[in-house]
């Protein structure tokens, strides 16, 4: 596809939370992209969601894959990976959620569908699809920034969090579900990651020090289980002129999310298959998760 104004028609993967509250929302918020049917694992939330969006419910994931132009996914990471292969072989565009995998040869086995595919592909880093917030940091990786420092310590114990019961996230933690948050704001400024030394804190906490190719070097406090009343978000860069903090803005992840999907949908109408936060992009992010996995030596 490669018309200027020809409709891409997304099939939406899951039906959790942030499938029908995000993804679903994102793609039929923008003007270039229709929802045409929905699969999931379980059968019966997949009719019901699909009931509600009014759109096909798909009893099998190929024929959702046969019936669009691309995929926007919205399952655990160890589920995405292979469904993402299959897609990208069948020439299906790709809109992946964070972390593409959870080990490097998967993530690189989906780097190697979407070439083999021709595939266009946006990875969904939340933080890169504030406008605000890409426009620091674009500005940023123009500076010569020696280091940074990324906090995301969350809580699944707040009141009322959709994902408290995530099983994946209870077995992975922090370090793989909002580190992916750190690093993709934290490469595009201070560039790849050559070394990883890190420490393990109570529960998930992780504590990790990068040492980049440009000599800089930065770190992510990362962490899913703090008390309610200690959690802190926080970004910042430094250079010869001192220290630069993350603009605050309102998030949206509806707006966000449709920000994703129309970059994806003009990546596709123009036939190309790089992006700021393609699929490689993502696969980098997940080597750099699993070396400091290594180094930390356990999950939780």
């Amino acid at each position: 596809m490669s018309t200027q104004d020809s409709t891409v028609r997304f099939g939406l993967v899951g039906t959790g939370f942030w499938a029908r509250e995000v993804h679903a929302r994102g793609v039929q918020a923008h003007p270039g992209s229709e929802l045409g049917g929905v699969w999931g694992r379980d059968p019966g939330r997949t009719e019901s969601l699909a009931g509600d969006l009014g759109v096909a419910a798909h009893a099998d994931f190929d024929e959702l894959v046969a019936s669009v132009d691309a995929l926007a996914f919205a399952v655990p990471p160890d589920v995405q990976a292979p469904l993402a292969v299959r897609a990208a072989r069948a020439g299906r565009h790709l809109l992946l959620e964070k972390p593409v995998a959870l080990d490097a040869a998967t993530a690189d086995e989906v780097v190697a569908a979407a070439d083999a595919g021709g595939v266009s592909s946006v990875v969904f880093f939340t933080e890169r699809f504030v406008p605000e917030r890409e426009a620091w940091l674009q500005g940023l990786a123009e500076r010569d920034c020696r280091g940074g420092r990324a906090v995301w310590l969350a809580s699944l114990k707040t009141p009322d969090n959709p994902f408290a019961h995530s099983p994946w996230r209870q077995e992975h933690g922090g370090l793989w579900d909002v580190g992916p948050h750190a690093l993709s704001v934290l490469l595009p400024v201070l560039g790849p990651v050559v070394d990883v030394a890190g420490a393990q804190g109570e529960a998930d906490l992780v504590h990790l020090v990068l040492t980049h190719e440009s000599g800089a070097t930065s770190t992510a406090h990362l962490s899913l289980t703090m008390p309610p009343a200690a959690t802190q978000a926080g970004l910042s860069f430094y250079d010869e002129d001192g220290w630069y903090d993350r603009p605050e803005v309102e998030g949206d992840a509806v707006k966000a999310h449709t920000l994703a999907v129309g970059e994806l949908v003009d990546a596709v109408r123009a036939g190309r298959s790089d992006h700021r936060c393609d699929v490689r992009f993502g696969a980098e992010v997940v080597r750099v998760l699993e070396r400091a996995q290594r180094v930390v030596g356990r999950h939780v």
